[in-house]
C-alpha cells in the first residue's frame, strides 16, 4: 500500500504531459481510495465552503464590505450614480448601492438550502482529475453544472429580498429622479437579474476560498475523509 502511494506521487511529480498525467490518474489504485470516496470528499469540501464562507455573506455587510464579492453598479447605472452625485444627491446614490448588497445578503440567507442541495445533487464523473486540478476545480465544476438551475431558483428569492430590504422603492426613487433630469437618456434596468447574477458569483467565489484552504492547509481538513482524499493531491 505505501509502495503504491509512493510510486503514484513520484509519477505525478515527474510526468509533464496531460496524457501521461491522465494515465496515472486512471491507474490510481482502488485499494488506496475509491472514486466514490473522492467524490464524497469533494462534496465535503464544497459543503465546508457553504458552512464556513458563504454564511459570512448572509451577515450585514457580508457583501458590501467584502471586496471579493461586493456588488457594484451595472454599467448603465454608473452614469446615473455620477449624475446624482454631481447634482448633490450623493446620499441617495450611496443608499442605492448599499441596498443592492443588502438584498444579496438577505437572499443568500434565505437560499442557503438551495446551495446545499446543489452540492448534494452534483455527480463527479471525473472526480480523480478534479481532485488533482486547480485550487478551485471542484467549485468550477459545481458552478458549471448548477448555475442555470440555481439562477431559476435564486432569482425569485432576490426579488423577495428586494422588497424586504426596501431596494425596490429606493431604486424606483433613484430612477425616477434621474429620468426627470433634462437631456439624460432614460434608464430602466433589470436590477433583480443583475443582482441575482452578481450574488451567485459571490457565492461561488467564497466556496472557492474554502476549497483552496482545504487544498493548501492540512489544518483546514476537518474530517477523516477530507484528510484522506486531499492527501492524494499534496
Amino acid at each position: 500500500m505505501k509502495f503504491q502511494k509512493i510510486i503514484f506521487l513520484v509519477s505525478i511529480l515527474f510526468l509533464s504531459s496531460c496524457s501521461e498525467l491522465q494515465q496515472v490518474v486512471n491507474q490510481l489504485p482502488q485499494d488506496i481510495i475509491s472514486n466514490a470516496d473522492i467524490a464524497s470528499g469533494l462534496r465535503q469540501a464544497l459543503d465546508n465552503g457553504i458552512d464556513k464562507q458563504v454564511k459570512k455573506l448572509t451577515l450585514e455587510d457580508g457583501y458590501f464590505k467584502n471586496d471579493l464579492v461586493k456588488i457594484g453598479l451595472p454599467k448603465e447605472l454608473q452614469k446615473v450614480d455620477k449624475t446624482l452625485r454631481d447634482i448633490g444627491l450623493g446620499n441617495l446614490a450611496n443608499q442605492g448601492l448599499k441596498v443592492l448588497n443588502r438584498a444579496a445578503e438577505n437572499a443568500v440567507q434565505e437560499a442557503t438550502p438551495i446551495f446545499i442541495d446543489a452540492v448534494k445533487g452534483i455527480t463527479f464523473d471525473d472526480a480523480k482529475n478534479i481532485l488533482l486540478g486547480s485550487d478551485n476545480a471542484a467549485t468550477k465544476y459545481l458552478e458549471g453544472g448548477t448555475s442555470s438551475a440555481l439562477y431559476s431558483k435564486f432569482n425569485p428569492v432576490i426579488k423577495s429580498s428586494f422588497a424586504k430590504v426596501g431596494a425596490d422603492k429606493i431604486w424606483n426613487t433613484i430612477i425616477q429622479k434621474y429620468n426627470t433630469i433634462p437631456f439624460v437618456k432614460k434608464v430602466n434596468p433589470d436590477l433583480t437579474d443583475y443582482v441575482t447574477q452578481e450574488a451567485l458569483k459571490g457565492v461561488f467565489t467564497m466556496i472557492a476560498v474554502e476549497e483552496k484552504q482545504i487544498r493548501t492547509k492540512i489544518s483546514s481538513r476537518n474530517t477523516n475523509l477530507l484528510k484522506k482524499v486531499f492527501a492524494l493531491q499534496d
